[in-house]
């Protein structure tokens, strides 16, 4: 089903997480902020042997067949531009939603599979990345050995696992999952340092949970997602061969939630003054006894840290005691499970479509599979995406796209400073401060200057798992390698071939893509009122991510430090709050009682409002006092309006978007395509909403932050 959301009023409105990631790089557009991942299933559809070209949208960058002009856009305006297009498209049946961005996801998989497919199988050891690739690639393609094989790749781990007698063995075994399939409660990564911006840290997160928030163990309201989760688990561990497999998943189900209750909420752990807390590992086996870390240390590869900054320390305490208090049988077949569910992509069909049954129909409301060369594309860019988005940018990245984004940049800025100077609730101390970060931003445009070396990777020919497990070691080996040493500020956080943007607190940059430069986000031929809010709307976006309610509280440098004023912040936080009531006020028809987290995804929502104020400001200067030409009857405000509207073309199936809802820090793209307009008074004079329309507020109750 595809679901419909709801004003509180009751009117109608229609990523490679690799080993050791960075954890700076959330503050995205999109929640597909990252790669895939070695060892889990992700990606999207396309493909096929015809030209990949990008579909403009309409003759001047808004389809307006996909409007329904019998909405008036003050009840619903995402019907308004987009109601044609709902009721006329289907979520393709391998997907739990799609829209805008996901006909670019498209685009972008079949042009990467027309690179990948053309690439020639040879030595990988002799003859390049695209050797290489291709390699990787054909290995997750040849199914028939994969069938062959079944389970036996599964079995060196499993036996390890089986091995395990002390807590101390087991320690170890969770400090090497960090590089290969397995589990920990504690998840170690290497990030720019938010108190040292010059330098990589060392950081550890809680873990250990196989849904994927603990509300899903907690709340009574999912208490069908945990009772399918436990017959999962046992599924899993028969499947893999487990001894006392039912026995075994209730024992895991306990543990699981046990280790949830000890969790931090997804809204404390994006709180950036609570989640930095640097301790040694004396410091940790002082504070946290009965783990012991030395020897996860070590078997992780991170013995050399002199610290590591623990992001929900008031965890760690409890999760070190619960593992001290659980039986070594219970911990083993909670690793086994783990091992195997990860591992699943990469075995044969009987562990892929459990997987699949589980994780992606009943989860997500998928009713098909992805097709196997989609997996496939995913895996090999997973591990070695930059060299594939060499080849990508040489074929679909025209260089006149970097220079007018970078005008398009320049411009906004200009806008986002004139709104700091013209702030009224802002002091002048504060100002200042804001202005000297604004000056340091940094941006990336299209894709790197220096390219990602991939010789260290070792690759074989038809070695599926292992070749898998090898690109899983060589990335947490380059990450790891890094603790201390300085940052690469030349380093991108996404391939060019990613459907996404992104702001770095830390750096204090703000990077786009090559693959999001294109229709319905940026077209050159397309009109600029619709360039500036599209586009235009995500650049401001991750630029006003610098100034949101977290990426303020870092400075010019990225350093993690406090430089405002008492009364400023506080004036920001009756704005902010604000804003975050109206979202929690949203409803979803077909999901009762489910509604928007205004902490988890303020930081995004903030981003949005922000994103369109500017770029509208920056819209109008690039009219040099010339009034707007009226383009197919719709003035210039309206053109920008309706492309933003336009971006977030989005359809969900009900359960994906109960996923959502719960895990992602975006609120869906329904509600973004009306919500942040609300509080925009241009929009309301574009469109004429007056005092009765249900998407109209008062203008002393819309919120003002920049």
């Amino acid at each position: 089903m595809k679901s419909r959301i709801l004003l509180a009023a009751g009117v109608a409105a229609l990523a490679f997480s690799a080993p050791g990631a960075a954890h700076d790089r959330g503050d995205c557009i999109d929640d597909a902020c990252t790669m895939t991942a070695l060892f889990q299933t992700a990606g999207t559809s396309g493909g096929g042997n015809a030209p990949v070209v990008a579909a403009r949208m309409g003759a001047w960058g808004i389809d307006t067949a996909g409007m329904d002009t019998s909405v008036r856009p003050g009840a619903d305006f995402f019907g308004y531009v987009n109601g044609g297009w709902a009721r006329t498209t289907q979520i393709p049946a391998d997907r739990s939603s799609f829209g805008a961005f996901a006909t670019l996801r498209d685009l972008s998989e079949a042009r990467v599979r027309q690179l990948v497919e053309g690439y020639r199988l040879g030595n990988p050891a002799t003859d390049g990345d695209q050797a290489k690739v291709a390699a990787l690639y054909r290995s997750f393609m040849d199914e028939a050995a994969v069938e062959r094989l079944d389970a036996q790749p599964l079995q060196p781990l499993l036996a390890a696992v089986r091995a395990i007698q002390t807590r101390e063995q087991m320690a170890e075994a969770m400090g090497r999952s960090i590089a290969r399939p397995g589990v920990t409660l504690f998840g170690a990564g290497v990030s720019d340092d938010q108190r040292n911006p010059d330098r990589y840290a060392l950081y550890m997160s809680q873990s250990g949970l196989g849904l994927s928030d603990r509300e899903f163990y907690r709340d009574a309201r999912f208490a069908p997602q945990k009772a399918r989760y436990r017959d999962y688990v046992a599924q899993m561990l028969t499947l893999g061969g487990w001894e006392g497999a039912e026995a075994a998943a209730d024992a895991i189900l306990a543990l699981e939630t046990q280790i949830a209750e000890a969790h931090w909420t997804r809204a404390e752990s994006r709180d950036r003054d609570r989640t930095y807390n640097p301790m040694t590992l004396a410091e940790l086996q002082r504070d946290a006894p009965g783990f012991p870390w030395a020897a996860y240390f070590r078997a992780a590869g991170i013995e050399r840290a002199d610290r590591a900054v623990l992001r929900q320390n008031t965890a760690f305490p409890r999760l070190a005691q619960i593992f001290a208090e659980t039986d070594i049988a219970t911990l083993c077949a909670w690793q086994a499970f783990h091992t195997i569910d990860q591992s699943a992509p990469l075995l044969s069909r009987r562990f892929v479509d459990a997987q699949f049954e589980f994780r992606s129909r009943f989860l997500q409301g998928q009713p098909e599979q992805r097709e196997r060369w989609k997996r496939g594309i995913s895996f090999a860019e997973g591990a070695m995406g930059e060299a594939i988005g060499r080849d990508y940018v040489a074929l679909y990245f025209p260089e006149e796209s970097r220079t007018q984004m970078a005008a398009l940049v320049a411009n906004l800025r200009v806008a986002m400073r004139r709104r700091i100077e013209n702030l009224s609730w802002m002091s002048a101390a504060t100002k200042a401060e804001a202005l000297a970060k604004l000056e340091t931003f940094t941006v990336k445009i299209g894709h790197p200057e220096t390219w990602r070396d991939y010789s260290a990777l070792n690759v074989v020919n038809g070695d599926l798992f292992g070749n898998a497990a090898r690109a899983r070691a060589f990335e947490w080996d380059f990450r790891r390698a890094r603790i201390g040493q300085p940052i690469d500020r030349a380093e991108w956080g996404m391939t060019p071939q990613t459907v996404n943007a992104y702001y770095s607190s830390v750096k204090n940059e703000i990077v786009f893509p090559a693959a999001i430069l294109q229709p319905p986000f940026f077209d050159p031929q397309a009109d600029p009122a619709v360039n500036y809010g599209a586009i235009g709307g995500v650049i401001g976006h991750e630029i006003t991510h610098g100034f949101d309610d977290q990426g303020r509280k870092s400075d010019g440098n990225g350093m993690l430090r406090d430089w405002w004023t008492a009364e400023d912040a506080a004036a920001f936080e009756v704005q902010a709050t604000r804003l975050g009531a109206q979202y929690e006020s949203y409803t979803f028809p077909t999901l009762p009682g489910m509604h928007i987290n205004g902490r988890v995804s303020m930081g995004e929502n903030i981003g949005d409002l922000g994103g369109i104020l500017v770029a509208r400001d920056a819209y109008l200067a690039s009219l040099n006092g010339r009034a707007a030409p009226v383009v197919g009857g719709f003035t210039g405000d309206q053109r920008f309006f309706m492309a933003w509207a336009q971006v977030w073309r989005t359809l969900w199936r009900d359960d994906a978007l109960r996923q959502q809802i719960v895990n992602g820090p975006h609120s869906p793209g329904q509600i973004r395509a009306f919500a942040p307009l609300r509080n925009v008074d241009a929009w309301y004079e574009a469109f004429n909403v007056q005092p009765g329309d249900p998407l109209y507020i008062p203008p002393e109750e819309r919120a003002r932050i920049w």
